[in-house]
């Protein structure tokens, strides 16, 4: 559930009009619903509130601060994966404990500044990472606290980028290889293994492959009891998807919750969650003006003032987003037509081959279901200033991120002179 949604055929995030905002920043602009930002968190906390848990949401998904604000706020903890992240989570004032640190990439200076800030545990996806792990603590006179994270070869039946749960993925240590480097892990001196952590993908609507990944890990797990290593924590990692089209289902974190902690019973383990799109997704929404209307040979194209540096995932994923006019003007016929940008790439659109009405120059039309991977996979392509983000709270309404400038554009750079 998300609320946006129509009061006298305007569409309106909570209690705010979406034509309101448009007047007062402009377009094309992101809008987040605080309310839902919080619900969709709220559910996931009492989904699993029979058992030890800890809910890391994934910062990659949306970072902007009052995003993560909303969100400490209602008890949640981040899955991080830069410097750069983990100084957005300190601004807020998450707790160390509450922050967990994935990638597989870590850079000697982000593994100094994380450990400096002490949080849950390093995510590790290598034994180089584990030897580079060791010996910074060392360095630093501190034990760092490290979960494995175990590829368990299991299909997430997703599109082939986000999928990272097989064996041809770069993430994570091959299942048959865990246990060894468990075992050389528990001997290194400056780390302390407290976790195992699998993570399958992202935009699953299936439970199953979830299931058959937490069985695979638990059979580890043992393994690891049998050998004298006892675990703290199991993450999960995140990758619940949702509803992107009106016929689309995906499971509801209630559903989610059981079929996990059906094969958890009798486990004395606290299990860490990560979603960053069952969170965000839906409480988000991209508002762009209609430039154009351009009735091609074969197909109507709308063009739009947003373009694909401002929403990638339709491009880069072959994404669905739904389509949906801020004022609903009755009595227009619908026709099959292409939503596009203004870039200069013929990958450039939201929706194609779309039965949509028939919209004029000036319209507004909302871009759904783009909280998540919107605004933080945005480029300057084509040299076009990144657009604001608004959050919506009641009947209220503020800038959380100004729009850029050509200018702002242009300060890191200088001629050679």
């Amino acid at each position: 559930m998300d609320y946006f949604h129509f009061v006298d055929n305007q569409l309106y995030c909570e209690e705010v009009p979406l034509t309101h905002i448009a007047k007062a920043v402009g377009t094309p602009f992101y809008c987040y619903s605080e309310k839902t930002l919080q619900r969709h968190v709220s559910v996931f906390q009492e989904a699993f509130s029979s058992i030890s848990h800890l809910i890391c949401y994934s910062v990659k998904a949306n970072s902007n601060l009052a995003v993560l604000d909303a969100l400490v706020k209602q008890g949640a903890g981040f899955d991080i994966v830069s410097v750069g992240e983990l100084e957005r989570v300190k601004r807020v004032g998450c707790p160390p404990e509450r922050v967990v640190y994935s990638g597989v990439g870590k850079g000697r200076d982000e593994i100094r500044a994380a450990l400096a800030f002490g949080l849950l545990m390093f995510n590790v996806e290598s034994r180089g990472e584990l030897l580079r792990l060791n010996k910074i603590a060392g360095e630093m006179g501190k034990k760092a606290p490290v979960a494995i994270r175990v590829n368990p070869d299991v299909d997430p039946q997703t599109h082939p980028y986000i999928s990272t749960g097989m064996r041809a993925n770069k993430f994570g240590i091959a299942h048959d290889q865990a246990l060894s480097l468990y075992q050389e892990a528990a001997g290194m001196k400056h780390l302390q293994v407290v976790g195992m952590d699998c993570h399958i993908g992202s935009q699953l609507t299936s439970l199953a492959p979830f299931v058959d990944a937490l069985k695979r890990i638990l059979a580890l797990e043992k393994e690891l009891r049998d050998a004298g290593i006892k675990l703290k924590y199991m993450d999960l990692g995140g990758g619940l998807g949702i509803p992107y089209e009106e016929e689309q289902t995906a499971p509801h974190p209630d559903h989610y919750a059981g079929a996990l902690m059906a094969e958890l019973v009798g486990r004395d383990i606290t299990l860490i969650l990560e979603p960053g799109r069952a969170i965000a997704g839906n409480a988000g929404v991209l508002v762009t003006a209609v430039e154009y209307v351009k009735e091609g040979e074969d197909k109507r194209f709308i063009i739009t003032d947003a373009g694909m540096n401002d929403l990638m995932r339709p491009a880069l994923y072959q994404a669905y987003h739904s389509v949906l006019p801020v004022v609903r003007r009755f009595g227009r016929e619908e026709s099959v037509a292409d939503v596009v940008g203004p870039i200069c790439e013929s990958g450039d659109y939201f929706a194609r081959d779309r039965l949509l009405p028939e919209f004029q120059e000036g319209e507004l039309m909302a871009i759904r279901s783009a909280g998540a991977y919107g605004f933080v996979m945005s480029s300057n392509y084509n040299s076009r200033p990144r657009v604001p983000e608004v959050m919506v709270r009641g009947g209220q309404f503020a800038v959380v991120r100004r729009r850029e400038t050509i200018a702002q554009l242009m300060e890191n750079e200088s001629l050679f002179a």
